[in-house]
């Protein structure tokens, strides 16, 4: 059975930083992408980064680039996403999602897998 658990989201203030960890289970880990996304209050979920299998390549929303940073270790089955610069407008609920594929891609709909989420509010 596959599981992902989110962790590290939390109540931050604006231009602070956040790391969320996302533990898999049950899953081939290594061989597949992997990726971020996020729902803000009363908004769609929507794609904010993602890592291809090796983690050789990643992709980033526009909102994301510069500022955020999705990493994986394939030895501990462990999905990273290091958030610097937190602004109000980045309050969410991010969730971990798991591909079957080794390439990165930016629609929910090709992953599969999905965490239960994690809170991050940025207050102001």
């Amino acid at each position: 059975q596959v599981q992902l658990v989110e962790s590290g989201g939390g109540l931050v203030q604006a231009g602070g930083s956040l790391r969320l960890s996302c533990a898999v289970s049950g899953y081939t880990f290594s061989s597949n992408a992997m990726g971020w996304f996020r729902q803000p209050p009363g908004k769609e979920r929507e794609f904010v980064a993602a890592i291809k299998w090796r983690g050789s390549s990643a992709d980033y929303s526009d909102f994301a680039k510069g500022r955020f940073t999705i990493s994986r270790d394939n030895a501990k089955n462990t999905l990273y996403l290091q958030m610097n610069s937190l602004q109000v407008e980045d309050t969410a609920v991010y969730y971990c999602a798991a591909r079957t594929h080794l390439l990165i891609s930016w629609d929910s709909r090709d992953y599969p897998y999905w965490g239960r989420g994690t809170q991050v509010t940025v207050s102001s």
